[in-house]
């Protein structure tokens, strides 16, 4: 088991799932990128970004399976950081 969050979705929705980086961003500086490793077995329907949040729509996934989703972002001060979190897909 993870030591990352664990969020529920069911196979046949299609969700938000992301980040607020606000608090670990330095004082004017934003995020210039962020990239989603997403397993195989769930879709990234698509993805986006602000300054300061991540945001990956999700879809599928095989009922009692975990997916753990990294976002990496890059941020205008040429940092680099990655968050984690599992998406466990069940029926509701």
């Amino acid at each position: 088991m993870s030591s990352f969050p664990t969020l529920i979705k069911d196979p046949n929705a299609v969700l938000d799932y992301g980040f607020d980086w606000s608090a670990w961003l330095a004082t004017g500086e934003i995020i210039s990128s962020s990239t989603w490793t997403i397993p195989a077995g769930i879709t990234k329907d698509s993805d986006i970004n602000t300054t300061t949040t991540t945001t990956a729509w999700l879809s599928g996934g095989t009922v009692g399976t975990t997916y753990t989703l990294v976002n990496r972002v890059v941020t205008s001060a040429g940092r680099t950081e990655d968050r984690s979190v599992d998406i466990l897909v069940r029926e509701r």
